[in-house]
């Protein structure tokens, strides 16, 4: 890579890649600039002090700065290509790196250290399950391994990090991918693709080219069970996994054990773990496990150790968590189910189930998920923005599900309306239409949220009581983002966690009462 010593490097955007990346180029002797939307109005101090530049979009985009300043462009993943700024810049003639491309071409340098191994995982879901799984196989076999990248650690971080890290476990998503062109991976793996970030990428087709980045290393894996990921191109050797009876270079379950045809001596079978011992239970969770699997014997670990590694796994909360168990009814918080496609197989994941769903759905359609698990459905307690998108999907694909709408008032209280097939009246009558929020306990200003996530739970739990078909779970899985209502899919999971370990002899995850 070309000298970043007294080089000008100008940073786009001041969140979490764009610091990270600002840092690391100040400690190689660059000259950095960070671009963002605040500056201007007020100044970032903590940038300041290391040397960084600050100037507003705004300022950039006038033409106060000269761009051919600048030798070289880091973008954080949020600026779409479309960006006014990014089209400027490029215009320009500057070259645009995201902080990955950055980090994998210092890497690939030597600047921190003999280059890392690095495993891919992306997908439009399952990313983050994914990649935990697999940093704690690769750590449980004795090797220095982090996961890092989307999942929250940037990988300049990872690399710069004491003791010394030698295995990567990234997660990207396809913002991060789109502008990181050079990265080619020990192994990669792409879980699956459905709609999501049209907006940004312009298109299906760009969005999933975007995701096949991570298929240009020496193995390249793919979910054959979807029909996009299936089709992607791989430039190295090409490695499949399906919850089905993998063939020959594939992995797979045969007799309800997980089973490697792809990497042992011979393309000879191999056992790796019980699918029954896989958390998240269910076909998402033991793909996800597959997927990992895949990518750790690529590395170079025994069956042995995988299967040890994902005995032990445990997801981190939001992601299929039981939060506590009332009646037998087990509940749920998979908020970080963030989108239809998510949501879906969540869903799948249990007999039978109350769904809490809604949000924001960024014109994503939830018919397929409807459609698909209607007969798994107890009821729907639908709230957020678009709860009324989900009514009508139900309404033409599932009319027969009882269907619940919760939601705030213009005078500040909490309403319930009854939207389809319902339980008796009698049986309603425990639930009146209308509680004030302010009854609910303080929270801030996440009040109106939580009262409303607390009164969707309880109806939740009513219609749980009252099901002909007694359902085994009342499960978080929106289907939506959750800022319509909260700052975040966790403080959205906590508010459902709250609420449902207040509900009459509910047990805590650990098995107290509360």
């Amino acid at each position: 890579m070309a000298a970043i010593a007294g080089a000008a490097v100008l940073v786009a955007g001041a969140g979490t890649a764009g610091r990270s990346a600002a840092r690391h180029l100040v400690g190689l002797g660059a000259d950095v600039t960070v671009v963002d939307a605040r500056f201007g109005e007020e100044t970032d101090d903590e940038l300041a002090a290391a040397g960084v530049g600050q100037i507003s979009i705004d300022a950039l985009l006038a033409g106060t700065t000269r761009l051919d300043a600048f030798a070289l462009v880091i973008v954080s993943p949020g600026f779409a290509p479309s960006h006014p700024l990014i089209t400027q810049l490029r215009t320009a003639g500057l070259p645009v790196w995201g902080e990955v491309e950055l980090a994998w071409r210092i890497d690939r340098a030597g600047l921190l250290g003999p280059p890392r191994t690095w495993l891919v995982v992306t997908g439009t879901n399952g990313k983050t399950t994914t990649t935990s799984m697999l940093a704690d196989i690769v750590a449980g076999a004795g090797r220095a391994a982090v996961a890092c990248g989307n999942i929250g650690l940037p990988a300049l971080d990872a690399m710069a990090g004491q003791p010394r890290v030698d295995v990567l476990c990234v997660e990207l998503s396809s913002f991060q991918l789109f502008w990181a062109p050079s990265v080619a991976p020990e192994a990669g793996v792409v879980l699956n693709v459905a709609e999501d970030h049209l907006d940004w990428h312009g298109s299906f087709d760009a969005y999933a080219q975007a995701k096949a980045t991570a298929l240009r290393g020496a193995v390249g894996v793919v979910g054959l069970d979807d029909p996009v990921a299936s089709a992607l191109p791989v430039l190295g050797r090409r490695v499949g996994f399906t919850l089905g009876d993998p063939r020959p270079g594939e992995l797979g379950v045969r007799d309800g054990m997980l089973v490697d045809l792809a990497f042992g001596p011979g393309g000879t079978a191999r056992d790796l773990v019980e699918a029954s011992a896989i958390h998240p239970p269910g076909p998402s969770g033991v793909a996800d496990a597959l997927a990992a699997a895949s990518l750790a014997l690529a590395a170079g670990l025994t069956p042995r150790e995988v299967g040890a590694g994902l005995r032990v796994f445990r997801p981190a909360a939001h992601r299929g968590e039981v939060v506590a168990t009332v009646a037998g009814v087990e509940y749920v918080d998979d908020s970080k189910a963030t989108n239809p496609h998510a949501a879906h197989a969540a869903i799948l994941g249990h007999r039978r189930a109350v769904l809490i769903a809604g949000g924001l759905l960024k014109g994503a359609a939830v018919d397929d998920m409807i459609r698909d698990t209607r007969d798994r459905l107890a009821g729907v307690v639908a709230i957020g923005r678009d709860r009324e998108l989900i009514v009508e999907a139900i309404a033409r694909h599932a009319p027969e599900v009882p269907t619940v709408t919760v939601f705030t008032g213009d005078d500040g209280r909490v309403t319930v309306q009854y939207a389809s097939a319902t339980p008796e009246t009698d049986r309603n009558a425990d639930f009146p239409a209308t509680i004030p929020a302010h009854s609910m306990p303080p929270r801030a200003a996440d009040e109106p949220a939580h009262a409303v996530m607390t009164r969707a739970v309880e109806v939740a739990a009513h219609l749980a009581a009252c099901a002909e078909d007694r359902p085994d779970t009342v499960l978080l899985a929106p289907a939506a983002a959750s800022l319509d209502m909260f700052g975040g899919y966790a403080s959205r999971g906590d508010a459902f966690a709250d609420a449902a370990r207040a509900l009459p002899d509910a047990r805590s995850a650990g098995g107290s009462s509360r």
